[in-house]
């Protein structure tokens, strides 16, 4: 079971993240200071630390930083320091839960996977468990079925593939599925959003750093192209990315290697991009904002994820597959959803897609009766 010290100021935050982890299935200890954390940390060996500052009580302990400042210097200075993450109050709890599983994977030794593999379930295995079952695409109208069909033509080859489609279409499920069906299936699955990422930050988050690279860089730090050497780097939003991290980018995925910043050394990487965007590309190149030349290297393949609204067909089934797994999450019993219900879901426009869909089950499960009626999806919804 892995175990998260939690270091944060103020008491009322520390009780709720120890709340809420517990409740996951993690192991925590509490801290208001770091001379509370050093001590902590001298008697219990931890997986991570969450802290509300980039000082961290031991070199080798990986942090996320959750601040109050929001400012791109401060997460500058906190991924520069070695952070794993860096998040913003107020938390997005899902967000952090997964910044939580990702770094704990990706650190957890083998004899330790082992045997929390040997472990009977618990809340938190059935939960992933139904992760894990959500992950599937699920849908038999003709243009699911044709992304099913991509997806298993282009997975066992080396193409890379770019992945189109509106905001919670699917298309990061579209690239875990390419992954799965891969021969790079076990090896890393590394994500980066690059939206996300100032462009004062993208080389040494694409890249990495050496210690003492920059006066913050206080260890060396692997970036997302080691990290997911041997697999798929799956590079989210990458219509949003700066022309400057446009051109490093492209000099990676043209010689297959990278240089740390505050390296001398070039590094050999052996990975699949498969890259994701909302937008137009080809509209974007015209405007300027995107380069030509990067388009062509990550749009081998293009497989577009189509609108919920043009696969309504569909709905039916995701609901009722939203209902089992948010029930197995909730551990109750699946509530039945009547044939009207389903209907009037149907007619809905969902500008949010698959991603407000199941949000709008989640809220039927919760505010509806012993049964989901038409009533509730015209008053819920």
């Amino acid at each position: 079971m892995a175990k998260v010290l939690i270091l944060d100021r103020s008491k009322s935050m520390r009780n709720t993240l120890r709340e809420r982890l517990e409740y996951e299935g993690f192991t925590t200890e509490i801290a208001e200071n770091e001379q509370a954390a050093r001590s902590i940390c001298s008697k219990i060996p931890f997986d991570l630390l969450l802290t509300d500052t980039a000082a961290v009580p031991t070199d080798d302990l990986p942090f996320i930083v959750i601040t109050e400042r929001g400012s791109i210097d401060s997460a500058i200075e906190a991924v520069r320091g070695g952070a794993e993450d860096y998040l913003t109050r107020p938390i997005d709890m899902n967000r952090l839960l997964q910044s939580i599983h990702r770094t704990i994977d990706r650190e957890e030794p083998a004899d330790e996977t082992a045997a929390r593999a040997a472990r009977p379930a618990t809340r938190r295995a059935r939960r992933s468990a139904a992760t894990a079952r959500a992950e599937a695409i699920i849908g038999t109208s003709p243009e699911i079925v044709h992304v099913r069909e991509l997806i298993d033509k282009v997975a066992p080859c080396e193409a890379r593939v770019l992945i189109t489609g509106e905001n919670g279409t699917g298309k990061e499920l579209v690239a875990r599925n390419l992954h799965a069906s891969s021969p790079r299936a076990a090896a890393p699955f590394v994500e980066v959003n690059c939206a996300a990422i100032p462009s004062e930050l993208i080389e040494s988050e694409l890249f990495g750093h050496e210690r003492g690279a920059f006066t913050s860089a206080i260890k060396q730090r692997k970036g997302k192209f080691e990290q997911a050497d041997g697999g798929t780097l799956f590079m989210d939003e990458i219509g949003d990315m700066s022309l400057a991290a446009q051109a490093k980018v492209l000099r990676a995925l043209q010689e297959r290697r990278i240089s740390r910043v505050g390296s001398d050394r070039d590094i050999d990487v052996n990975v699949r991009v498969i890259a994701a965007t909302n937008k137009d590309l080809r509209e974007e190149i015209r405007r300027g904002n995107f380069r030509e030349d990067l388009y062509h290297r990550i749009g081998v393949i293009v497989i577009r994820v189509p609108a919920l609204r043009d696969h309504a067909a569909d709905i039916p089934m995701l609901a009722d597959h939203f209902l089992h797994c948010i029930a197995e999450e909730y551990g109750t019993e699946p509530k039945a959803i009547d044939r009207e219900a389903l209907e009037a879901l149907q007619e809905k426009p969902w500008s949010g897609n698959i991603r407000e869909l199941r949000n709008a089950v989640e809220r039927l499960i919760i505010l509806s009766g012993e049964r989901i009626t038409r009533e509730d999806v015209l008053r819920y919804c």
